[in-house]
């Protein structure tokens, strides 16, 4: 995996090498200045929105529009150079990468963060684990194990419903057992107001959320899920805490990747750059992901 190490006090010298190069000059675009469309994974929401805030902050010529979509449409976009970068949950797959070849070019990608489905009960819900033979079963149809009578996804096209099809072994939901809404703060609701129901969010959505979603998630609770056996995570139940992704025994964690499919010096290269970065780390670090870089901690000892 590419890493991008890019210190602030060397943006402007490359800004200006970056304008230079620049085949399309009309754009007025720079690595720390202009206008970019960044398509996000809608589940991973909350951090993105913290990230881009911080970003404009820090640099005033720079307009960040995060435009939320689900998974395949946003690699839809991607290969069709309707969009130029994008957050996801997965890398771009062998034959994704072909209409990329075709002209010649090819994305870079950058890990900056360890996300996690949060799976999550109604909080007067008698369970408070499940294991992942317990997910599967679900997605494959069968009859569900213990007072959960239901999955509940944020939509059928989601990273979410991917990576449990996946994990599962099947390429399409089963007809009962397994729903799907509109979006991940639809999910809080339906599990706040809905006893036997687990509910699959992004992590961010559940340590992350806004005022107007804080007493949904007051009245849910985390589930803390056990793996297969003779996998990490299968000697016991853990929840999607830094500590347990940093250690990997959190059965469903995931990747996060910025797709920079800029064919120049632009904003793109910017933005990575800052997720990447220290001050991208840190605020991934306090979102409650786990930070593909740790930030270093420096302590003063007084006498």
């Amino acid at each position: 995996m590419k890493k991008l190490v890019l210190l602030p006090h060397i943006f402007g010298l490359l800004a200006v090498l970056g304008s230079c190069n620049n085949p399309q000059p009309q754009e007025n675009q720079t690595i720390v200045g202009g206008k970019l469309q960044v398509l996000v994974d809608e589940t991973l929401l909350p951090v993105m929105e913290e990230q881009v805030a911080v970003f404009e902050h820090l640099y005033k010529q720079a307009d960040v529009e995060l435009s939320v979509a689900q998974e395949n449409q946003i690699v839809t976009k991607l290969v069709n150079n309707e969009v130029e970068v994008a957050v996801l949950t997965r890398q771009l797959n062998a034959e994704e990468m072909t209409f990329f070849e075709a002209r010649q070019f090819r994305p870079r990608v950058y890990r900056f963060a360890e996300d996690a489905l949060a799976l999550v009960v109604n909080k007067n819900s008698a369970d408070s684990v499940i294991t992942v033979d317990d997910i599967i079963r679900v997605m494959q149809g069968k009859e569900p194990v213990g007072q959960v009578d239901r999955l509940v996804f944020d939509n059928p096209n989601s990273s979410t419903v991917r990576y449990l099809k996946d994990l599962a072994g099947v390429d399409s939901l089963p007809a009962t057992g397994v729903y799907a809404l509109k979006s991940n703060s639809e999910v809080l609701k339906y599990v706040y107001e809905t006893p036997r129901t687990v509910g699959v969010l992004g992590l961010s959505w559940v340590v992350r959320p806004d005022s107007a979603l804080r007493r949904y998630t007051d009245g849910v609770k985390v589930l803390g899920v056990r793996s297969q056996a003779g996998k990490p995570g299968a000697d016991g139940y853990y929840k999607p805490s830094q500590s347990n992704l940093a250690e990997g025994i959190y059965p469903l964690s995931r990747s996060v990747y910025i797709i920079n499919a800029e064919p120049r010096k632009g904003l793109g290269m910017g933005f990575a750059a800052f997720l990447t970065g220290l001050s991208g780390q840190r605020i991934i670090l306090k979102s409650g992901l786990m930070p593909d870089s740790l930030p270093p901690r420096e302590l003063i000892i007084r006498k």
